[in-house]
């Protein structure tokens, strides 16, 4: 059964397997809090932003709407015609292997996508279309469930899948082989200052129906055979209906960034 790899970059088919239904993964994919979003701007020398991996473009909308001029790299047409559709400006390709044209930019963005990105090639390619100055910030929703619930998926996940998904673990630890990597390949470009992680606390109240909605957006379940999909979509279908049909789920938006020297300090790595 599929899980997700200790090096997810590597994994090209699970990466590219997002894009089999762009349209439930854009309505039950969470976004992410507002006051990320504007400290990222704030943090930037200005508007033009790259989304790299920007999917239906749930990320690229808020960036958006905070006033910046956003283009999206993805590397699933699927998804990036979706993307078009909502009104985005995107261009398919991997980011490592995308061709700037000689553009330059404020920051570079990913959500929920770096650990798609190899985090050497993909830092060096940050650094080679920012401006100096300009900001790298990349970002994952680590989402914790209610204790109870947390019990109960998680009884699911064991009699289907060999672990459970990263984003049902502990807000604390869920996605830190991925911050860790992240920070790794900004340090290693060699034109980045000292990379930050920020965090950024928020909550959504799920229905049965959404939380089950989601599910089979994630990289793991997306490719699970149809009867064990649906045998985890039963339990935990179950389990939410066992505590009246609703919860609310805890997120924490957990941001690497760095600010790319005026000078470069090191050799970057292409």
């Amino acid at each position: 059964m599929p899980t997700i790899p200790p090096e997810p970059h590597r994994a090209r088919d699970m990466a590219e397997s997002f894009g089999t239904d762009p349209e439930r993964y854009d309505r039950s994919r969470p976004s992410y809090p507002e006051a990320m979003v504007e400290a990222i701007v704030a943090a930037g020398p200005g508007p033009r932003v790259v989304d790299v991996g920007t999917g239906t473009g749930i990320a690229a909308r808020q960036f958006q709407a905070a006033g910046c001029q956003v283009l999206g790299v993805e590397v699933d047409p699927r998804m990036a015609a979706f993307a078009r559709r909502r009104g985005l400006d995107v261009e398919v390709a991997g980011f490592e292997d995308w061709e700037p044209a000689g553009r330059v930019f404020d920051a570079v963005v990913s959500g929920q996508t770096w650990h798609w990105v190899d985090p050497v090639a993909g830092a060096a390619k940050a650094a080679r279309v920012l401006r100096p100055g300009g900001r790298l910030a990349v970002f994952w929703n680590v989402a914790e469930p209610p204790s109870d619930l947390a019990e109960a998926f998680a009884d699911v996940h064991r009699r289907v899948l060999p672990v459970s998904p990263p984003a049902l673990g502990s807000a604390a630890v869920g996605y830190s082989p991925f911050t860790a990597k992240a920070i790794d390949g900004i340090r290693q470009a060699g034109v980045f200052g000292e990379p930050e992680e920020w965090r950024f606390d928020w909550a959504r109240t799920y229905t049965r129906d959404e939380w089950l909605d989601q599910l089979p957006t994630s990289g793991v379940a997306a490719r699970l055979p149809a009867a064990e999909l649906d045998e985890v979509l039963a339990g935990t279908g179950a389990a939410v209906d066992a505590v009246g049909g609703h919860f609310v789920m805890r997120y924490t938006a957990v941001v690497v960034t760095a600010r790319r020297d005026q000078q470069p300090h090191g050799v970057v790595r292409r």
